[in-house]
């Protein structure tokens, strides 16, 4: 082997600057994306809440609007947004430790702690059972629920509507094993339902009002007088039981952003527009269809919560009874 002589203080120092570079390196890959645990420092300076968020809603709308940033480095935190495309999948995150804090309708956290990921709620949006809906097409022949005994009907597994179309059936004489439903999320769903490879589509906003309002659908029904559709603010009980303070000036800004939208709802639209990808019209009516502000979880949320929870053991839809009780920190 020949062994190279480098003879000089010049060839020393270029071997140290190479080496601490590649320490930089290292250094800049840990710090970057979104797999960093909740609370750890940041490049030295400072720590990280994880925020998941799907298109639409308060969330949504704070992050575009801003302010929590701002909020939260003053108590020593960064954030990093994660976007999913459903409740479901957004806490399948929480429950691998990807993020510490999002949003879903009423049935993604039962799902979710049915199959044991830690989570808690923290607070929920006012009901707003119109911002869900059943859709058939323009000119199906579908004209009532009795109309849907073995018709093929589309719901992203796991999320609200799936207790929408539950109580729907019910209350109309139906049973769940009436119909076939066909798990897909938004976006196949809608190519599904505009193909019509299925029959009706259980849908949220704003995917509602933009189909509803592209296709022509009808509105066999929405949640009025079947459910109350709130939205859950929850978090991963670690970063709840740590980090209390960050948890109150997230809350805290989602009530600010929400008491300024409910007053702008066209400057809101507008906001989020390009950010979703949707047009003006069909945002200004899915947040026609929606209430705003931030209420603390009660005892009387938790026994509704238990409610559905119950239900979909009924049903088989989760494996054993689970304690609504245990996801709230006292």
């Amino acid at each position: 082997m020949v062994q190279m002589k480098w003879g000089s203080a010049r060839a020393g120092n270029w071997v140290i600057a190479v080496v601490m570079i590649v320490a930089l390196l290292g250094l800049t890959a840990c710090g970057s994306g979104n797999s960093g645990k909740s609370g750890e420092s940041e490049g030295g300076k400072t720590k990280v809440v994880r925020i998941g968020y799907q298109k639409y809603a308060s969330v949504n709308i704070m992050k575009e609007r801003g302010g929590l940033e701002e909020k939260l480095d003053k108590l020593g935190y960064t954030v990093q947004w994660t976007e999913f495309p459903g409740g479901p999948q957004l806490l399948e995150a929480v429950n691998v430790g990807s993020i510490d804090v999002g949003h879903t309708g009423e049935a993604p956290p039962i799902f979710a702690q049915a199959a044991g990921t830690p989570l808690v709620y923290l607070a929920h949006s006012p009901e707003s059972p119109a911002a869900e809906a059943l859709l058939v097409p323009e000119n199906s022949p579908i004209q009532s629920v009795a109309d849907l005994k073995g018709k093929k009907v589309a719901l992203n597994k796991g999320s609200n509507v799936h207790y929408l179309l539950v109580k729907y059936l019910e209350k109309e004489g139906l049973s769940y094993s009436d119909i076939e439903v066909v798990f897909l999320p938004p976006a196949d769903a809608r190519a599904a339902f505009e193909s019509g490879n299925v029959d009706a589509w259980v849908i949220w906003e704003p995917f509602y009002s933009a189909a509803q309002l592209a296709t022509k659908a009808r509105v066999l029904t929405d949640g009025t007088g079947i459910v109350k559709n709130y939205e859950f603010y929850l978090a991963s009980r670690d970063f709840a039981s740590n980090h209390s303070k960050a948890v109150d000036a997230i809350l805290e800004q989602l009530d600010e952003t929400d008491q300024w939208a409910k007053n702008n709802l066209p400057e809101v639209a507008k906001l989020l527009a390009p950010a979703l990808g949707l047009d003006v019209p069909s945002l200004e009516q899915a947040l026609s269809h929606r209430g705003f502000g931030v209420i603390k979880i009660s005892d009387e949320t938790l026994a509704e919560q238990q409610k559905i929870a119950d239900t979909f053991l009924g049903l088989e839809l989760i494996p054993e009874a689970i304690d609504l009780s245990k996801a709230v920190i006292k």
